[in-house]
């Protein structure tokens, strides 16, 4: 059995986080079209996929697992935010439709605003995610590596 690749990670993000730096070949997505269904000749019927690099998907998990540990620690995140959090989830929003329908039942009114944030991932501006991230209160180094993260990617089409 191989030697597991464990510790080579963490020294890399490690090494990583210690000089703000990403390796540049771990910054480099390869965008594949993914065929939805009805006319091939029809662009509008491909959902594009980012092949990103597993070890810097890896990285990111890592971080990842750090942000949320730092935010919960801090009750940084509002307790309505479900998706993208361990025990919370878009199943447990159904909760959400439930008192919906009780209160339907019940004839109380209801008010409620949906937002559709499907593609707010791109259009968030990377200075206004940075300083709220920075406010967050995580190390100073994870942010520099964030900002490593999402400015320069490339990306080459398959």
């Amino acid at each position: 059995m191989g030697k597991p690749i464990t510790p080579y990670l963490a020294r890399l993000l490690e090494i990583s986080l210690n000089n703000a730096t990403i390796p540049s070949d771990l910054k480099i997505a390869t965008l594949v079209p993914i065929y939805k269904g009805a006319d091939r000749s029809a662009v509008s019927n491909y959902r594009p996929t980012s092949l990103n690099s597993v070890v810097c998907k890896q990285l990111e998990h890592v971080i990842a697992g750090y942000l949320r540990q730092v935010w919960d620690k801090s009750d940084w995140l509002y307790d309505g935010q479900h998706g993208f959090r361990p025990v919370y989830s878009s199943e447990s929003e159904i909760t959400v439709c439930q008192d919906i329908a009780n209160s339907l039942d019940e004839g109380v009114g209801i008010d409620a605003i949906i937002i559709d944030f499907s593609k707010a991932c791109g259009l968030v501006p990377h200075d206004r995610l940075l300083t709220k991230l920075s406010a967050s209160g995580v190390d100073s180094r994870v942010v520099v590596w964030v900002r490593e993260v999402i400015v320069g990617r490339t990306q080459r089409v398959e």
